[in-house]
Parts: structure tokens; sequence; C-alpha cells
């Protein structure tokens, strides 16, 4: 997919993986929201409908902000999905990633169908339905970020698996992941961070067709280094990305390595 003509940044490819720096958050933001818009617009235009799966989390505030500022996408012929919720807390509760996501994106463009997990029961038995919903149809665009300690979704190292047969899955969180949580304001300290979540896995994630990763912030700068310099391996999960033959990743100054990026700048 080309990009659209937003904002200027410094760029690379690692892989097959299209890097861009902005010089803040918000532009980065905007970069990534308009890119997603236009995936959205063309696959409407060829398809009559799309499917786009979101992260929740504070790292994804920018983006979702400037998405619901972007014109002329058909959000009635939009379904949307998540790709992970806590297993346990109740739907409406206010750190449950549904209610980000109505909160943050879905109050504002209205998408023709929202697919919530509701795994305030038995998670497992959310997984098998959720699951069913994802193989309806390809998911054409996945708006995703990077953990701390490298996941993708709730796919902590020790438990992503690149071969998973599984598409949505039942995990206990890795305590990186659970610490994460308490470092972005979500929750007052670990001990109130749930244990376990629903998740889409690594392939079901990987598999849409165009893959869009925001990350900003310094607390993720060791986890782009790793996803991006080190081995593609599960013991960091999002070192998959360079392997997406549509993925583009969004960082800010921040959450860049120093070392990265030593190109001119370019249009972004």
């Amino acid at each position: 997919m080309s990009t659209p003509e937003i904002t200027r940044a410094r760029s690379t490819t690692v892989d097959r993986l299209r890097v861009r720096v902005h010089d803040h958050v918000d532009a980065a933001g905007r970069a990534a929201a308009a890119l997603v818009a236009q995936a959205l617009r063309q696959r409407i235009d060829d398809a009559g409908e799309a499917r786009i799966m979101f992260a929740a989390a504070p790292s994804q505030d920018a983006v979702l902000h400037a998405l619901c500022r972007e014109r002329d996408v058909d959000w009635s012929r939009v379904t949307a999905f998540q790709m992970d919720e806590y297993v346990g807390l109740d739907a409406d509760h206010p750190q449950a990633f549904g209610t980000y996501l109505q909160e943050h994106i879905y109050t504002f463009v209205r998408p023709g169908r929202v697919h919530l997990m509701r795994p305030d029961g038995d998670g497992a038995q959310e997984a098998e339905r959720y699951a069913a919903l994802l193989g309806e149809a390809p998911i054409d665009v996945v708006c995703l970020g990077i953990g701390e300690n490298g996941h993708i979704a709730f796919n902590d190292p020790g438990i992503a698996d690149f071969e998973d047969p599984f598409a949505v899955k039942v995990v206990e969180l890795d305590p990186a992941s659970r610490r994460q949580q308490v470092h972005d304001g979500c929750f007052p300290s670990v001990g109130d961070v749930p244990t376990h979540a629903v998740t889409v896995t690594v392939p079901a994630l990987l598999s849409a067709s165009v893959a869009i990763c925001s990350v900003p912030g310094a607390r993720k700068r060791a986890a782009v280094q790793r996803a991006l310099t080190g081995e593609v391996s599960e013991d960091c999960p999002a070192s998959a990305l360079r392997r997406h033959p549509d993925g583009w990743l969004f960082l800010d100054p921040a959450s860049t390595p120093d070392d990265l990026l030593r190109t001119d700048e370019t249009t972004a």
C-alpha cells in the first residue's frame, strides 16, 4: 500500500517492515491514522466492506483520536474487532479493553458492527466464540502496539507461538505485562491487574492484509530495539512484524533506538 502524503519523517525498512519516525507523538499518530483510513477506504471501494482489529492501550491514543477525524471513511461498512481482553472483568469495567475502545473510537465513528470480547465468565468459551467470528472473513487492517517486553496483543515471550494452531486463546500474563499496566496508569498496583486474558494469536494478528503498529514513548525503546535488530524470534514476539508483507511501524523520537535511523528526511 502506498503512503498518504501527511507529514515528513525519517524512514527506513527492516526486512519487510517499513519504519517511520516522526518528530512527536501526535504527528506519528496522524500519519498512522491516515494510513489506516486509506486502507479502509480502499477495501470498502474494492469489496464493499472492511474488517479492522484494534489494540486498546494508552499507546494508541494519538492514532485513534486522529482516526476519528479522518474524513470519507464509511464506517457503516466497517466491522471492528479487538485483539485481547482480561478474563474476569465485567464488560463495563473501566479498565476493560472494550471500554477503552468504546470511549476512544466507537462512540465517535460508530462502525456498522463491533465485536467485543466478553470473557467475564469462561475465557476458553469466549476464545472459541471470538475465533469463529474472526474466521468468517479475513481481517483487512490490524492496528497494534508493542509491549515493554516485546509482546503483541497478549502474546508474551514464552507464550507467543509463530505457528500457533489457534486464532484466539487464553493466556496467563507475564509479570512484565502486568507491570506495564501499572506503568500505563491503568491499575494502581500489580496485584490489581488480572492474571489471565483472552488474546488473538500471532498468526491471526499478522494474517491481516495491512499491519499498522504505533509505538510511542521511552519505555518502549528497548522493545523496539529488540524487535528491529535482534533475531526474528518468539523471544521478542514483535519481531514477527518484520515478516509481514505490508507492515508499518510508527515511532516518535523517545521510542526510537539511537542508532536506528541515519537517513535523510523523506515523506512519510
